[in-house]
């Protein structure tokens, strides 16, 4: 049916899936339809003409060479949500982590090991120097509500944390998820000066790298705890350093390690295991399978973070998917050439994404190959699929 060639180990959730819809799925399939990856590096990648989509089973993108798929017509999926389980789990975890000195006293107590019967009475005298604070009745400041944001702001609630939440872009979706107890701030200057802790949980941009900098520290709460499980680049390693040292920061907790943090005093870094777990592997294989052959099969476009998100559920005999410039005119032109040949429209759905739209035809007949090439020819057109 379809060519998919994959990348990295995919979980058998995902490849299991393909198969059964009749895909050629596997590392070593040749000139495939899509790419199916977790961490493959494709930025020296040249992708062969036949390759249409890419799904990545995980969130970050930065892998993929996004701005040259984009101008080849490529759609680069991901999976939001699907590993929000794991990463809450481990935030939850780290929000203790960065209260009590818990892995100082491991490592403390496995010293003790040659002290034999001495060590019940030196646990006991030495137990004052990893003291910290409950994590109750304290502030959570929470950076981006999106699928992580909003499931650890309702769990930090049930341990009896007061949580405030900044996000510009909430979503009506997270929005619906969200606890009535969980307020809403507008200023995120209200996190910095009131909140004991703090999780950036934000998407990595051109915008958002070094979100936490000097100027952010500056107005910071002595003491913060920061949590930092979403992308490194979103802290500004030196303006961290700094607030580390003059106890404006209190202790940082990151997944994504670099030779500036590791060994720092105060600074727990763990090796990018948030979504480590098998549930969340499963879970990102199958949403990106699921996304591929819907692209494949239906011209479905969704959770792309390239080209415009399109869902049309399929009717009459063929459909027409179509990537063109955003410009006054398209659509017209598109109609004009189906309306020519005496044929219908059962129904129709136009998606705009900056400078690109997308957009699907139904109709009631069925279209000849020669329909294809006429909408290529129109001058703004990228690509063009007929489905049937």
């Amino acid at each position: 049916m379809y060519k998919i060639q994959t990348r990295n180990a995919i979980a058998e959730s995902g490849v299991g899936f393909l198969r059964s819809a009749g895909c050629e799925v596997g590392a070593e399939v040749a000139a495939p339809e899509a790419l199916l990856i977790r961490s493959a590096k494709l930025y020296d990648e040249v992708f062969n003409p036949e390759l249409l989509c890419i799904g990545r089973a995980g969130i970050g993108v930065d892998n993929i060479p996004l701005e040259r798929c984009t101008e080849e017509g490529i759609a680069v999926f991901n999976t939001p949500g699907a590993n929000a389980d794991s990463v809450k789990e481990l935030l939850l975890c780290a929000l203790i982590l960065a209260s009590r000195d818990i892995i100082g006293a491991i490592d403390w107590v496995r010293t003790l090991a040659p002290e034999g019967d001495a060590i019940p009475a030196l646990v006991e005298k030495g137990k004052n120097a990893f003291v910290g604070p409950e994590i109750s009745g304290k502030r959570l400041g929470i950076i981006g509500l999106g699928g992580i944001g909003s499931k650890v702001a309702n769990a930090a609630l049930r341990m009896d944390m007061e949580v405030s939440g900044y996000d510009p872009y909430l979503s009506v979706d997270s929005a619906w998820n969200l606890s009535s107890k969980i307020r809403h701030v507008t200023d995120l200057d209200e996190l910095y000066k009131t909140c004991d802790y703090l999780i950036i949980q934000v998407h990595s941009t051109a915008e958002t790298r070094h979100y936490i900098n000097a100027d952010a520290f500056a107005r910071m709460k002595p003491g913060m705890r920061l949590l930092n499980f979403a992308r490194g680049e979103l802290v500004d390693d030196d303006a961290l350093l700094a607030a580390l040292e003059d106890g404006t920061v209190a202790r940082y907790l990151t997944d994504f390690p670099n030779k500036k943090l590791v060994g720092v005093k105060n600074v727990v870094a763990m090796p990018h295991i948030g979504a480590c777990t098998p549930e969340a592997e499963e879970k990102c294989a199958l949403m990106a399978a699921r996304e591929i052959l819907d692209y494949l099969r239906d011209g479905n476009i969704r959770n792309s973070v390239n080209l415009p998100n399109a869902v049309l559920n399929r009717a009459g005999e063929s459909r027409l998917c179509l990537l063109h410039e955003n410009k006054p005119g398209m659509l017209n032109a598109f109609l004009e050439r189906i309306a020519a040949e005496g044929i219908n429209v059962e129904h129709m759905l136009n998606k705009a994404r900056g400078e690109l739209a997308y957009t699907i035809f139904d109709t009631t007949t069925a279209l000849a190959d020669e329909m294809a090439e006429k909408m290529r020819a129109i001058p703004g057109v990228k690509l063009v699929r007929l489905l049937r």
